[in-house]
């Protein structure tokens, strides 16, 4: 048999010969990103979502707790020279057509834009879709806990309080803590703001995967037109967006932590899970 021979069977036996899956390798599939599949993710965002509120409507309102805390974050906001919500709520309830805009923009576009974010990620970004997406429910997770820990009064509710409920005064529909719909919904969970921390994950979401120049700076002026919204309407304190963005921040941490790397460093496509690997026949 000729040198040759041997080393074309000994090729064709390194071929045949199954390779150990070791735990490393298994856990690195387990995380790699996949392809979305629409049904699940619909299903999955409607369950979350309903799960969620149920879960936050839950906590106990702990009305007097509440309160204290809003007057504490009050206190705290004047020794850091921050505390300016009280005027900015005044300044801005002084122009009718502005302030009810701003109230169905804090009614619908936290709503709106975070589930258009998670349409174009799934069309356009299915390899970043799962990351990102679980930067979103990590950051809407640990927010469960600051309302149960943390129940604190928006500033529309302190007692004693100048503040103008804009809902109320201009009677719009504008907030699920206002008017009749004030019962569904925990009015003392203003810590920390989700309208900050899910603008927030659409802001930097759009800002770092846009192509289209504009369109990134709309990303960035989100946010920050949200956080005017959330205090123009005297439904947050400043210091309840930090609290969002240190829920966000857990949300991107836990992301790195899971994916190892960043959602938006991922490839843009992802492998079809449908679709088996290719198995190299053996002689």
């Amino acid at each position: 048999m000729s040198d040759s021979t041997v080393t074309e069977q000994e090729g064709r036996e390194e071929v045949a010969v199954p390779q150990a899956v070791t735990g490393e390798d298994r856990q690195g599939v387990l995380r790699r990103p996949r392809r979305p599949r629409l049904w699940f993710e619909i299903l999955l965002i409607a369950v979350s979502y309903w799960t969620y509120s149920l879960i936050r409507n839950a906590v106990p309102e702990q009305k007097a707790e509440a309160l204290r805390n809003a007057d504490w974050v009050w206190r705290v906001e004047h020794q850091l020279g921050i505390a300016v919500e009280e005027s900015v709520n005044h300044a801005v309830n002084s122009a009718t057509w502005l302030i009810i805009g701003m109230n169905y923009y804090y009614a619908t576009l936290h709503f709106v834009i975070t589930l258009g974010v998670l349409v174009w990620l799934y069309h356009w970004h299915p390899g970043r879709y799962a990351a990102t997406r679980l930067v979103l429910f990590a950051t809407t997770g640990v927010a469960l806990v600051g309302y149960y820990l943390f129940p604190l009064a928006p500033p529309r509710l302190m007692n004693g309080g100048h503040f103008v409920d804009t809902v109320m005064v201009h009677h719009t529909w504008g907030s699920m803590a206002s008017g009749d719909l004030k019962h569904m919904s925990n009015q003392y969970a203003a810590m920390p703001s989700m309208h900050i921390g899910w603008s927030l994950w659409c802001g930097l979401t759009i800002f770092a995967l846009a192509s289209v120049p504009w369109v990134r700076v709309l990303g960035l002026l989100y946010p920050a037109g949200t956080l005017l919204v959330i205090v123009a309407t005297a439904n947050h304190f400043w210091l309840d967006a930090v609290g969002g963005v240190l829920c966000l921040t857990f949300g991107f941490t836990v992301a790195r932590l899971w994916f190892g790397s960043l959602p938006y460093t991922l490839p843009r496509p992802a492998p079809d899970p449908a679709a088996a690997p290719a198995q190299v026949p053996a002689a």
